[in-house]
């Protein structure tokens, strides 16, 4: 339905479908179902396990626990409403809906670029300065950290969708991938949409550029201190405690800058990169932090298998 002059008009959007592989769709859906399962196991099975075991209650796993409440929460804003296109057929998604499940999206993925910042802070604390480290990050700190990171997000990316909110759209309605994003929604628009390219952008520098600007200054840092240590075998051994996050960060920044790369000088590319460089950035990090969590830290390791080891009994 196009956009009229009605206040109350607006129009629903046509999810991307996967071009040329329509029959297959619910073949896809049950790969993406798959991976959706796998993300609520293992970030479940991480609160879980943080929560029963004393020995992980410290800043880095309270962390580790905000990114899985993230992880849960972005895949599920997504993952369910892309299964029901799938399966189902269900292509249009209402103006409303559409907006909230783009600030979500935005707002979560900036929420969890800051609690990697913070990560990073708590490694180069406990590298760098180990003896003022319980001092610096009390978990009063670390929760004044998680509120800090929501407040962020929800500052920085509510103006998105208020953005959108007066624009006109009167010709195509079809996004290029399976849920709403803000450049997607703001190229159907048949207005100026200046206002919203400049915040977009200047919101993106501010939290997700700068997050990983602060993030490589903090692993100089480490490395600058690492290197000054006598052994070798000291230093793979004090490193090795920041593996875990170097993986994280690269699980979330890749796709977030192969997303952006792909929307910026990739109009010319077929559909059906977007549509998966769109399900790789909600999903990817939803699916790898806990395997990669779960694989270098062995209390997690530990608490898992005595929880699996109680259930088969």
């Amino acid at each position: 339905m196009p956009f009229a002059n009605s206040s109350l008009e607006r129009p629903s959007f046509v999810l991307a479908a996967v071009p040329g592989l329509e029959a297959a769709q619910p073949w896809l859906a049950v790969l993406l179902c798959c991976a959706y399962v796998v993300a609520l196991v293992g970030n479940c099975a991480v609160l879980l396990v943080v929560r029963l075991e004393p020995a992980l209650h410290a800043p880095m796993y309270f962390f580790l626990c905000m990114l899985a409440a993230i992880d849960l929460a972005l895949s599920t804003s997504t993952v369910p409403r892309v299964l029901s296109f799938y399966w189902f057929g269900s292509r249009e998604i209402g103006f409303g809906a559409c907006l909230v499940q783009m600030f979500l999206i935005h707002a979560l993925s900036a929420v969890e670029s800051t609690v990697l910042l913070a990560m990073a802070v708590d490694r180069y604390v406990a590298v760098c300065h180990p003896l003022r480290h319980a001092a610096i990050l009390t978990n009063a700190a670390t929760a004044k950290i998680g509120l800090a990171a929501v407040a962020r997000g929800v500052l920085f990316f509510l103006p998105l969708p208020l953005l959108l909110l007066p624009l006109p759209f009167c010709g195509s309605r079809v996004l290029s991938h399976s849920f709403c994003l803000h450049q997607d929604v703001m190229n159907l628009a048949c207005a100026n949409t200046t206002p919203s390219v400049v915040y977009g952008l200047t919101a993106i520098l501010l939290v997700m550029g700068l997050d990983a600007v602060l993030i490589c200054l903090s692993y100089v840092l480490i490395l600058k201190a690492v290197l000054r240590l006598g052994a070798w075998k000291e230093r793979l051994k004090v490193f090795s405690t920041c593996i875990a996050h170097i993986c994280v960060v690269l699980a979330f920044y890749v796709p977030l800058i192969g997303l952006s790369v792909v929307h910026r000088f990739g109009r010319d590319l077929a559909p059906l990169v977007h549509i998966t460089m769109g399900n790789i950035y909600i999903l990817v990090p939803a699916v790898l932090n806990p395997i990669i969590y779960g694989v270098r830290t062995k209390q997690i390791q530990r608490r898992i298998l005595s929880l699996i080891h109680v259930s088969d009994r």
